[in-house]
């Protein structure tokens, strides 16, 4: 779980002052700051694989980042600025190199540490970002992927195993499989005998 790094409130604007040149990033969330847990090898390995599939489909308009890119938005009068595992936009709108506030498509990859987090904070963050059409929560552990969609009113969509679904938003099809590709064993798909 995130730990707070300022318990006093801190501007938006002094966040992202701060935020351009560490050797530790944080989030922000309504005037504090937490600091970012490290990632596993499952956890990169499959948000390598999940991106270099959109980023080879994307395209030449669109830019697809993978966890060094924050987006920030407001909901209800607070700010918050999240580093998503991945991020795909086909408008480029800000000035700020560092920013994205205008993506179509976030995904996360599950821990057990963020659990809470990405299901339900960073979800009811996100959903408020006008230009999203797609939030997709991969677990690391066992191959599902939770997929909410804005023309579905963020109703819950649930893809396993043998299953392929369909990113709108980047107008791709994406196998579940292919995900886990490089993490059989870890997620249960190889199994010893």
């Amino acid at each position: 779980m995130a730990q707070a790094l300022k318990y006093d409130f801190v501007s938006l604007e002094d966040y992202l002052l701060g935020e351009h040149d560490v050797d530790m990033r944080s989030e922000y969330v309504a005037g504090r700051i937490y600091a970012m847990a490290g990632a596993s090898r499952t956890h990169n390995t499959i948000a390598s694989s999940f991106h270099a599939l959109i980023e080879t489909h994307l395209r030449e308009e669109c830019r697809v980042w993978q966890s060094d890119m924050k987006t920030v938005a407001q909901q209800k009068g607070e700010y918050f600025a999240y580093y998503p595992d991945i991020m795909a936009t086909c408008s480029i709108r800000d000035e700020d190199e560092y920013i994205c506030t205008n993506p179509t498509l976030i995904v996360e990859i599950l821990s057990d540490s963020t659990e809470r987090t990405d299901l339900k904070e960073k979800f009811d963050n996100y959903t408020t970002i006008p230009s999203l059409l797609e939030y997709v929560v991969v677990s690391q552990d066992v191959p599902l992927v939770r997929l909410w969609r804005r023309r579905t009113s963020w109703e819950l969509e649930r893809y396993r195993t043998d299953d392929t679904f369909r990113l709108e938003s980047v107008e791709l099809d994406v196998p579940v499989q292919y995900i886990y590709r490089r993490v059989r064993k870890e997620v249960g798909l190889d199994v010893a005998r």
